[in-house]
């Protein structure tokens, strides 16, 4: 018998498979890391022009690669493209050129604190080309000639982003948003990828009550362009959530949002607390992913993010180092688990008004009392209905009520859902 496969397992091999792909902010390596995506989920594929005015940017130039390398005297291929996708300067013009090594130096990128590992570098807005290699591999390249090639183009073409949508009860939306331009890197942010699909396809298995937007596209430019084709639907985002760096071993991290006060700041601070996981929360700052974007104050939605370790917080970050190894099963698996923890409070968390407010109405003549009988919760159930009703007042939500309480957030939202069937309270 074949041995059963973990979610956190299906999603590293989701990450194994997509680490090969060269991605950019634009490009063929975007649409084939998008294709892969929606063999899990399906996806709406959108193609903005080259020259198309989003906010304060304009959608760049595609750039595609076929190959590049660096060669010796002998023909023998010292860097070489074919072998990692980080090896090339992200949007690299095109050369063709030979060249001594000195000349060539000022185009190469090492890491010499980290000898063995190859640097991510990228010049997305100013011409230029160059290689990224070990310091190793430069050491051992003596003083001669080299044939320098970089098989790319830079051309009119178009910024490629994707959605799924799971529609839920009400069109208010949450979006869970990921950025899809990093090539060979694991963590940073292919295991973000990864959680957000497999998020995607678990909330599709359920009636959630927000209509749930993920958003699959290239960093900044990326949700900057959203945003700016989506200036009607952006009232209707009522939360958000960033995913990145998904799969490290560190502890999980969550960042405010620019107001530190919205409800998904509320959720994640209380869903991280109460499930006593090692956790980090951070203050918002304008630096980071995408959700810097969407908290921008002309904007200023309620919209978090999720991590392990954050952005720059690790040695392997933007190197080779952040590869399939890196990242874990069980880190992948921890991350989805904790996003599903947060939406199903999210999802549960309404105001409700008390309709029988003068003294407390009668629970047993209703056979509420008696639904508890035998329960080994029983006492718990009963006081989370008492204080259900005594904070239904139309201002307090029932995570308000949980966190007044002491009462865990499932108890009072279960005693919420019996006393509106009960139409002792309504939403």
């Amino acid at each position: 018998m074949a041995p059963v496969t973990t979610p956190g397992e299906e999603m590293h091999a989701l990450v194994e498979r997509m680490y090969p792909l060269c991605r950019s902010i634009t490009g063929d390596g975007v649409r084939a890391t998008l294709d892969i995506v929606g063999e899990y989920v399906p996806l709406q594929v959108h193609e903005v022009p080259t020259g198309t005015q989003v906010l304060d940017w304009t959608v760049p130039q595609e750039w595609n690669i076929r190959d590049a390398y660096i060669a010796d005297g002998s023909g023998r291929r010292v860097v070489d493209f074919a072998a990692s996708s980080l090896h090339v300067l992200g949007y690299s013009v095109p050369v063709s050129a030979t060249m001594p090594l000195a000349e060539l130096r000022p185009h190469l990128h090492t890491l010499p604190e980290h000898p063995s590992w190859v640097p991510y570098r990228t010049s997305y807005y100013r011409p230029e080309w160059g290689f990224c290699l070990s310091q190793e591999t430069l050491d051992a390249m003596p003083d001669g000639e080299y044939e320098v090639r970089i098989d790319s183009t830079l051309a009119d073409g178009h910024l490629t982003y994707a959605e799924h949508v799971v529609p839920g009860q009400v069109a208010d939306e949450v979006i869970v948003s990921c950025h899809v331009c990093h090539p060979s890197l694991a963590n940073d942010n292919l295991a973000g990828v990864a959680v957000a699909t497999f998020l995607a396809r678990a909330l599709a298995q359920e009636t959630p009550y927000y209509t749930y937007r993920f958003i699959f596209a290239p960093g900044t430019i990326g949700a900057i362009t959203w945003l700016a084709r989506n200036a009607e639907r952006v009232r209707r985002v009522a939360h958000g959530l960033v995913l990145a760096c998904a799969g490290d071993p560190g502890r999980l991290t969550y960042k405010q949002s620019r107001r530190g006060d919205a409800e998904i700041d509320r959720v994640l601070r209380h869903v991280l607390t109460a499930s006593e996981r090692p956790h980090h929360i951070t203050e918002f700052t304008p630096y980071g992913y995408d959700e810097r974007q969407y908290c921008s104050p002309g904007f200023d939605l309620g919209v978090g993010s999720l991590s392990r370790t954050p952005y720059a917080g690790y040695p392997e970050y933007h190197t080779s180092a952040d590869n399939p190894d890196f990242v874990s099963p069980e880190a992948m698996a921890d991350t989805l688990a904790v996003c599903r923890e947060a939406f199903a409070v999210l999802d549960r968390n309404r105001k409700y008004v008390n309709l029988s407010p003068y003294g407390e109405p009668q629970l047993g003549r209703r056979g509420l009392y008696d639904s508890l009988g035998g329960r080994s919760d029983a006492q718990q159930a009963q006081m989370a209905m008492l204080w259900v009703l005594s904070l239904s007042d139309g201002e307090h939500t029932v995570l308000d009520v949980a966190e007044r309480s002491g009462l865990p957030f499932d108890a009072v939202a279960a005693a919420a859902d019996a006393l509106h069937d009960a139409e002792l309270i309504k939403a």
